[in-house]
């Protein structure tokens, strides 16, 4: 632990209001090279964290929370936030297994007002926290704090369509670090933004207007009229009156990396009486050249040297094996689209939109919009692959269902981050892509093993398939197969078959890596135990089913929740068979997975390769 002068001493917030600018202005430094420090050894979100230090101090130094809330959409700019409100002294735990979680979460703290790991979310959040103050005569302002880039999300504008009304609680800060939201084309146009986010400014405002009002006849009519005139000359210098349109003042753009001004704009937004737009720039990285220089590798990275900045070479992994599989079929097939929702770098879909920028569609933070835009790329004729990752993929069910699955369309889901994704926590588990899908009418689920079996897998949804195809693949890299497993191009595989039909071990993807090397050590002591790999894993093969009945014991394990699982849904199909041996489901039961390494996840929930050969290997001992 580092010994700040001024972050050691911060417990609260309360204790940033004793500080004065100058001394702010050395906390910011301390602030960053915190972030630095820690997350160079457990990764993390950098160039986004570093690019609101500033904003978030003057926010904790204007604003009184926990009485006052700050809503932060997807968490990916909190841990400052999080250093000061009292985990400083826990920061080094930062991701790990027990540790503080990366993004916000109301059970860690107080002033941690909201879960927030998919973004978009926090107009609506905050102005239903806002409207309940309202309701209960509750004191104190709603803040949600908004990255430009959350909004490119349809909810944002939903919220911000239904916040205005009655809401002179509620301050929304658009954190402004890429593109311009309102753009002011001229010099004239941002000497005036400077001028009216000035107090001197507003206060003179406030001053005049009240003496219009009390000019007996005509006060109010001419108030309307010049305010009328105001409008309109600021609709020609700003160019900017979306949100004014929506009923908000609008306040802004200040520059997010100046204490005072930051300062002057929320004293401000607080006098203003109405629902506020705070539009703060920014820089992503902001203090760490690495970070500013590429702030889209350093956006969620993993541990690196903090004093060149030096990220270790990526090895090879499944992302980087669909990028070589669709880009592959893609060369050959010009029929073949990849959508993402700005996501191109962790799906794997850099290489697709450099060499077939024609056919690469990047549609923001909009996953709805992004499946029914696949819908419609595959009804005339095109054959889009949307990737995404699973935790993502719940934001559009509605659109699987409705858009694509009702309509046969073929639109094919390359489903990243399938199953545990280890230190992101706790919304970004992949686990409930399977429960979510397993219930919906024609689409059939692919779970690969191995690159080579993405790549299989793919060329099956591409060509042999004529509906929408769901292929489901883990963060990170393969785990090593024996040389006796192969690539199939099956809907199930069989390894040890014994005759015997004792015990049978069923599972897919990642995880049968574990299974084959548990059961292989146990044969090898004298066990008889086979092995079903499922490939297919919806719909689920009846010859699988049927295999699989002839055995006493059963153990299945599902990287996945239990609840609506495939382990349910082949245990359903086995009773139907006439199965009346013993059946046994390893898998997430009804709870959110903790931050851990995927390798600790795995072991919490018995599916790594000592947990699997005890239970195993004891199952007969546990029999009534």
């Amino acid at each position: 632990m580092n010994n700040y002068k001024y972050l050691k001493n911060i417990n609260s917030p309360d204790d940033v209001k004793k500080l004065n600018n100058e001394q702010l202005n050395e906390l910011c430094c301390e602030l960053r090279d915190e972030i630095i420090t820690t997350t160079a050894v457990n990764g993390g979100h950098v160039a986004s964290n570093l690019g609101c230090v500033e904003l978030t101090v003057a926010l904790h130094k204007m604003f009184n929370s926990p009485e006052d809330q700050i809503v932060w959409d997807v968490g990916h700019q909190c841990y400052s936030h999080k250093l000061l409100t009292g985990r400083y002294k826990k920061f080094s735990t930062l991701r790990k297994k027990g540790g503080i979680t990366g993004f916000t979460n109301p059970e860690e703290s107080e002033h941690d007002v909201f879960y927030s790991g998919h973004s978009s979310t926090s107009i609506s959040a905050a102005y239903g926290l806002a409207k309940a103050k309202k309701i209960k005569g509750e004191k104190g302002y709603v803040i949600a704090v908004i990255g430009d880039g959350s909004m490119t999300g349809g909810e944002a504008y939903e919220g911000l369509n239904n916040a205005y009304a009655d809401s002179d609680n509620l301050i929304i800060v658009i954190n402004d670090n890429q593109m311009s939201i309102s753009k002011n084309g001229s010099s004239l146009a941002a000497n005036l933004a400077k001028i009216r986010s000035t107090k001197g400014y507003y206060r003179s405002k406030m001053r005049f207007e009240k003496v219009l009002v009390h000019i007996p006849l005509i006060g109010q009519w001419l108030r309307r009229k010049l305010m009328k005139y105001k409008y309109a000359l600021k609709g020609v210098l700003y160019h900017s009156t979306f949100f004014e349109d929506l009923g908000y003042a609008y306040l802004g753009p200040v520059d997010g990396h100046s204490l005072h001004r930051l300062e002057d704009i929320f004293e401000i937004a607080k006098l203003r009486g109405q629902a506020t737009i705070v539009h703060v720039n920014t820089i992503k990285g902001k203090g760490y050249h690495p970070a500013e220089a590429n702030p889209t590798l350093y956006h969620g990275v993993g541990s690196f040297d903090k004093f060149t900045g030096k990220v270790p070479p990526s090895k090879m992994n499944f992302s980087k094996a669909f990028s070589e599989a669709i880009c592959s079929f893609a060369e050959k097939d010009k029929r073949i689209c990849a959508v993402t929702a700005a996501m191109p770098s962790g799906t794997g879909l850099e290489e697709f939109s450099s060499r077939f920028a024609d056919r690469y569609f990047d549609v923001g933070i909009a996953e709805q919009h992004a499946v029914t835009f696949s819908s419609g790329l595959a009804k005339n004729g095109m054959i889009p692959v949307f990737a995404v990752y699973s935790t993502f993929l719940q934001r559009a069910y509605d659109q699987i269902i409705h858009d694509v699955s009702l309509q046969k369309l073929k639109v094919i889901f390359a489903i990243d981050r399938a199953g545990f994704v280890g230190d992101d926590g706790q919304t970004h588990q992949g686990v409930f892509d399977i429960p979510m899908l397993i219930s919906i009418p024609h689409i059939k689920i692919f779970a690969p093993a191995s690159y080579e079996e993405l790549n299989h897998m793919m060329y099956r949804a591409i060509y042999k398939e004529n509906c929408p195809v769901a292929i489901r693949y883990p963060r990170g890299g393969e785990y090593k197969l024996s040389e006796n497993v192969t690539a199939e191009d099956s809907d199930y595989s069989l390894y040890f078959k014994s005759d015997k039909k004792k015990k049978l071990v069923v599972t897919f993807g990642r995880i049968f890596a574990n299974a084959y090397k548990a059961v292989e050590t146990l044969n090898a002591a004298g066990e008889e135990i086979s092995l079903l790999k499922l490939n297919t894993i919806k719909p689920i093969s009846e010859k699988a089913v049927n295999y699989a009945k002839q055995f006493q014991e059963i153990h299945f394990y599902e990287e996945s929740m239990r609840a609506g699982g495939i382990g349910e849904h082949f245990s359903a199909l086995l009773e139907a068979s006439g199965f009346d041996g013993e059946f046994k489901l390893t898998a997430v039961d009804e709870e959110f997975v903790e931050p851990a390494s995927v390798d600790e996840q795995l072991a919490m929930f018995g599916l790594d390769i000592n947990s699997m050969k005890r239970d195993i290997e004891n199952s007969g001992e546990n029999k009534a």
